[in-house]
């Protein structure tokens, strides 16, 4: 059974987490004591080179991945205080994922690829489908529902990813590198997407990204090296000619 979770002020708070890969006899240390805290109604954005320990980090807020030390609480629960079973039903009740990769079915409709996470969770094909419906309303593919993903874009097609996270209603949006398989337009226009949705109500937003064009779209930009949160600022003012 699910706990329930006392009232937070905080959509995340992640304090001396680590985390370290060992095969054989070698020993990768990914994160050396992370704190990072998210309030809710906020975007973050994850930068630094690659292997410093952004991936990690966000599957462990995501409850994919377990921590090695350090405490964690996502709203308010631990996801590693859960059972297998449990955190399985938290993660798809409160997190939606948004990948570079689009990950669509091409056989089904639109509809049906963003209807799957509720179909999977026992809602009626005919319910999952009117959600899905409203979920590709909120960004921006209204009347493309009986659309095939091979007649969409690029883009659309990370819209109709993004409507797939939203159709149930997560409290925390993780995204990965979501712009990094788009042109810089389109890429920029889905980022605004993601930064209105993931602070609708009181939802949160991690993005992980090396884009620096879209960072101005951010709350704040979480800088990280060598499996530690090196610094945390305010993004980039925008330049109006860009």
């Amino acid at each position: 059974m699910m706990t329930t979770a006392p009232p937070t002020s905080m959509a995340i708070s992640a304090r001396g987490v680590e985390k370290a890969y060992v095969t054989g006899d070698t020993k990768v240390t990914a994160l050396r004591g992370a704190n990072l805290e998210v309030k809710p109604g906020e975007i973050v954005m994850l930068v630094g080179p690659s292997g410093c320990g952004k991936t990690s980090l966000i599957s462990i807020l995501a409850g994919l991945l377990a921590r090695d030390g350090g405490d964690l609480e996502v709203f308010g629960q631990d996801p590693q205080a859960l059972s297998n079973e449990a955190r399985t039903t938290w993660r798809r009740e409160h997190i939606g994922f948004v990948f570079q990769q689009f990950n669509l079915i091409p056989t089904l409709t639109i509809a049906e690829n963003v209807a799957i996470p509720l179909v999977l969770h026992g809602v009626s094909r005919r319910d999952a489908c009117e959600r899905a419906v409203l979920a590709l309303a909120e960004v921006g593919l209204e009347g493309r529902q009986a659309s095939r993903p091979n007649l969409l874009s690029g883009g659309q097609q990370q819209r109709v990813a993004i409507a797939r996270a939203l159709v149930n209603e997560p409290k925390l949006l993780v995204c990965d590198e979501p712009t990094s398989a788009l042109d810089g337009q389109t890429g920029q226009r889905i980022m605004e997407i993601v930064a209105r949705v993931g602070r609708y109500g009181d939802r949160a937003g991690v993005v992980v990204t090396h884009d620096e064009r879209i960072f101005h779209l951010a709350d704040r930009i979480v800088h990280m090296d060598d499996g530690r949160i090196d610094r945390i600022g305010p993004p980039p003012r925008r330049n109006h000619h860009d």
